[in-house]
Parts: C-alpha cells; structure tokens; sequence
C-alpha cells in the first residue's frame, strides 16, 4: 500500500495500543499526542510512515481539544497568526519528509523529545522581547514549530519555550497548541495527499485508529480532575526519555 508498510495483525495491534495511549495521555493532559505516538510509532517502522499514520487520529484528536476547552475563540482569536506561520513551517517541513529518507528524521525526533524534557530550562532565559513583538515571536516560533511537526511530527517544544515566556493560562495554552496542531496536520494531509502517499487505502487503515484515539482521548477528559498531574507528567518524562534513547540508538545502528 503506497506510504504505508506492510501491516501484519500483529502490527495493527501494537499501532491501536499505542494510539489508544497516546489519546489517553492528551485527554488527560491536553496535549501529547504526536509527541507520544510519533516515537512509538517510530520504533515499529520509520517517521513518514509514523505520521502518514497518526494523520487522521491526530485532526480528530485536535478538533476535540479545540471544541472542548470552552471561549475558545478568545484564545484562537488572539494568536491565530501563530497558526499560519505554523502551516508554512509544516508545508516546508512535510514536503521534507516527502522527498527525502525519513531515517535521519528518528534522530531529529530524539532531539525533540530531549528539547521537551528540558523546556521548562528555558523559562530563565530572558526572551522578554516575545511579549514586546508578538507578530515577530509568532513568526520565528511558529515557522520552527510548523517546520519540526512537517518533518518530525512533533512541534510542542518549540511552543512550549515560546509559551513558557507568554505566561498564558492553562486552557488558552491548551487550545492554542491544539489549534497549531491540527493547522500542522492539514498542511501534512495537503502535501501526503499530492504525493499520492494518503490513498483511499491509508485512510480506510487508519480510520479505526482515528475512532479508537477518540475513545481514549474522550476516557483521559474523564481522568483529568481524578489523577496527580504532577505524578503522571513524571511517569511520562521518563517514557520520552527512554523512547529518545531508543531512537538514538536505532539510528546509530543504522548508520553503522
């Protein structure tokens, strides 16, 4: 099937497992899913296929997070340049991984994922001019943020630096990010569509998947006010690192 590999049952499995956790991590903490998915997903097969993968879970996802934070329009209305300078970055950036070898890419992930794990460093950092030239901190961030989700499938580290100095609150950052996601994986669906890589075929295989992050997505909402924030981040810090590690590995493996 063009754009996706061979897919077993086995793997199909291992892919809704791996689908139904990531939706359980962004319900429950309102962001994470491509940044959980894309490295698991990367571990079975390579980072195109991971993101031809997660596309349509990924935009449902989104649309739901977006929808259910509530006054979503002052949030979305306030910073909805981010979002267009997010599809430039995730135009160049998916056309990238379009035409290029995606294995490089596992060890651009890693990099992300290691970028996440220490975001909140950056919140010492002056950066004082994101809050005096807004357009020109939207431009630079979220051409990056658009350029690494295209490539990599990941651009929360690069938002969360930028919102790390905005100081916004918890639902506006939430929604904002959702926002940039699903602008993200609209461009990548433009561009995997005229590459003829998202066929009938990719959509009907990743359909089910798409329902089952829905479900878990829907499950972790329910979760969110019942379970420590502060201990499920910790538990899934360490997951990413581990996975970083993982794909480090992978990638010196296939270079050696």
């Amino acid at each position: 099937m063009p754009g996706l590999p061979d897919i077993t049952i086995a793997l199909y499995l291992a892919l809704l497992a791996i689908v139904l956790f990531a939706g359980l991590v962004h319900g429950t903490l309102g962001l994470g899913f491509p940044m959980v998915a894309t490295p698991l997903l990367a571990l079975l097969t390579d980072v195109r296929s991971a993101i031809l993968i997660t596309l349509l879970p990924t935009v449902v996802v989104n649309v739901v997070s977006i929808a259910r934070g509530g006054r979503w329009r002052d949030s979305v209305g306030r910073y909805w340049p981010l979002a267009v300078f997010v599809a430039l970055g995730s135009l160049a950036g998916s056309s990238l991984i379009v035409t290029g070898d995606p294995d490089p890419f596992r060890l651009v992930l890693a990099g992300l994922v290691l970028l996440y794990l220490n975001a909140e460093r950056f919140a010492a950092v002056d950066l004082g001019w994101l809050v005096r030239r807004p357009w020109a901190a939207m431009a630079g961030f979220g051409t990056v943020a658009g350029f690494m989700g295209g490539s990599a499938n990941v651009m929360v580290p690069v938002l969360i630096i930028m919102f790390l100095q905005l100081q916004a609150d918890t639902r506006a950052t939430v929604q904002v990010f959702n926002m940039c996601f699903l602008t993200a994986k609209l461009t990548q669906i433009g561009v995997f569509g005229q590459a003829g890589l998202l066929t009938a075929g990719a959509a009907v295989t990743t359909a089910p998947l798409a329902l089952a992050a829905l479900t878990a997505l829907l499950a972790g909402m329910a979760l969110r006010d019942r379970i420590s924030a502060a201990t499920y981040r910790r538990w899934l810090r360490r997951l990413l690192a581990v996975m970083a590690t993982v794909l480090i590995l992978q990638y010196l493996a296939s270079v050696s």
